[in-house]
């Protein structure tokens, strides 16, 4: 089975009831789910690249890479900006780390690191902000707090299926 590409997805917005201890409780469980995917997949598979595509330390590398975006973005949020910032679509740093040459638990604790740093923020904030907006610059949507935290719990799913499916096309 094969993910549609995250650039092609479709979101929609319209949760009205407060749910954000649940996407909290999300974002706090990907590092957990990512430890629990590395103890089943060989070494060896971890920084093999398909057709071009990332490799699984890479998307781990991306997923890093990404969350001071999240941050800043919940920063403009905060501060009232009209429009959040833009991410980079090339990926340039994902593309420019070298990741594969990294040991896959300093990859980890990376990623533990930046995200107990987001998560400490969203503990920060109240109920005004969670359903605060900004525009975002691609989907040209209004997008709340809590709306961009799915949005960046459905970005780590979608990087742990990625990751999912990697390990089990090189496991065969």
């Amino acid at each position: 089975m094969k993910q549609v590409n995250w650039f092609e997805r479709n979101f929609e917005f319209n949760i009205t009831q407060n749910i954000f201890p649940s996407i909290i409780e999300r974002l706090q469980g990907t590092p957990i789910r990512l430890e629990e995917k590395f103890k089943s997949i060989p070494i060896e598979l971890l920084a093999v690249r398909l057709d071009d595509s990332w490799s699984i330390k890479q998307n781990i590398g991306h997923l890093t890479d990404l969350e001071s975006l999240w941050q800043m973005r919940l920063e403009d949020i905060i501060i009232g900006q009209k429009v959040m910032r833009a991410a980079d679509l090339q990926n340039t740093k994902t593309e420019m780390e070298d990741y594969n040459n990294r040991s896959i638990d300093d990859l980890l604790k990376d990623f533990i690191k930046v995200r107990v740093k987001t998560i400490s923020q969203l503990d920060k904030i109240d109920d005004s902000i969670i359903f605060k907006s900004a525009l975002h610059p691609r989907l040209n949507k209004p997008m709340r707090t809590m709306d961009l935290f799915i949005f960046v719990a459905d970005h780590d799913d979608h990087h742990l299926a990625r990751i999912t499916e990697i390990a089990r096309i090189l496991n065969n």
